[in-house]
């Protein structure tokens, strides 16, 4: 699939406030919220580009809420978008992947009516060796009547379908902005050169279907029979030349993601014996590429249901993945639900006859 180029040159502030523009009632509270994040992504490629001649690469010598080592790059992403967010006065929470729960914000300043949800850095494991890695965000609204009263835990417990915006960061081979408002997606490119980032795709669809699947074959020996037989199934030529897919796979979910998005195919981190809930945050990394996904045409499921229905009953839940072209993910919960041939004793023809 060709990527489409925006006609016309516009940055991420001007078409922030072009989307202001449509809601009569706006306040400008969510712009500004929005612009600080800019600064915070701005920042952090910054350092990303500079990594290995600074002192940012390596572990810090800690673990996170899920005993996973803290790289000092991730642990400097997180910092930034909390010192870019507490002080603006646009959001009354946030919380991080890194964090156990509800991250303080400073005492006495102003209080608005957003909740961010983040993960400071996803794909940790490829930062030391120059491969994509990213930022993933999530926006909701709070609900509460009274906008003075604490915010606490419980009000974070809320389907993906609620958020109001979401989107992520690519730094790789340059430096990748993707973000929905409900309002389809826009991609957006880091010009290092004048500090901005630039419309670059409008409006993003995604195929109905690819020719490339990703995920960690690894853990194949762990999956469930449904998964492996789908897995399987991509792999196998097929008449009329649809199948075999390819498999591409980063070890970046932001990274996997943007590509299924580009060239379609389907996203996968199934569940296994090892992670029976899946290994992907809900609320942190699922929810907010699921809405993405969605809002680009796309399907989103952990197997058995839409992803952005899920209900979170922790801040920590993870959740199976299966996201990407609507046809692939519509054929993957096939094989899971077992309402697919090959689930009910048929065998493709062109395999029947070979054997």
């Amino acid at each position: 699939m060709a990527i489409v180029t925006a006609q016309r040159l516009i940055t991420i502030e001007r078409h922030i406030a072009e989307q202001e523009h449509l809601h009569p009632h706006a306040t400008g509270e969510f712009s500004r919220l929005l612009r600080d994040l800019m600064l915070a992504f701005r920042l952090i490629a910054r350092e990303v580009s500079r990594a290995g001649l600074n002192d940012i690469l390596g572990l810090t010598g800690t673990t996170n809420v899920y005993g996973e080592a803290v790289r000092k790059l991730d642990a400097y992403a997180h910092e930034v978008i909390i010192r870019a967010m507490e002080y603006g006065g646009h959001v009354c929470a946030i919380a991080s992947e890194e964090s156990e729960g509800l991250i303080p914000l400073a005492n006495g300043r102003p209080r608005g009516k957003y909740l961010l949800l983040f993960d400071p850095l996803d794909g940790s494991s490829n930062i030391d060796v120059n491969a994509p890695i990213g930022t993933i965000f999530s926006i909701y609204r709070r609900k509460h009547p009274d906008p003075s009263a604490e915010v606490t835990e419980t009000e974070l417990l809320r389907p993906g379908s609620e958020q109001v915006a979401a989107g992520y960061v690519c730094y790789g081979s340059s430096v990748t902005l993707v973000y929905s408002t409900g309002n389809g997606v826009d991609v957006f490119t880091y010009d290092p050169t004048l500090g901005e980032f630039f419309l670059t795709i409008e409006k993003l669809r995604i195929p109905r279907r690819g020719k490339q699947y990703s995920v960690n074959e690894g853990n194949a020996k762990r999956w469930a029979p449904e998964v492996r037989q789908y897995v399987d199934y991509l792999k196998t030529p097929s008449e009329d030349k649809r199948r075999p897919y390819a498999l591409r796979y980063i070890g970046t979910a932001v990274a996997d993601v943007h590509r299924a998005l580009h060239y379609g195919g389907i996203f996968m981190y199934p569940a296994d014996s090892a992670n029976p809930s899946g290994k992907l945050r809900l609320l942190y990394e699922a929810n907010p590429l699921a809405f993405l996904v969605e809002q680009a045409g796309g399907r989103a499921s952990d197997g058995y249901r839409r992803i952005l229905d899920i209900l979170p009953e922790s801040l920590r839940q993870c959740t199976p993945v299966f996201l990407g072209s609507p046809d692939d993910v519509a054929e993957a919960e096939a094989f899971l639900q077992r309402r697919h041939p090959w689930q009910q004793g048929v065998t493709e023809p062109h395999l029947q006859r070979s054997q």
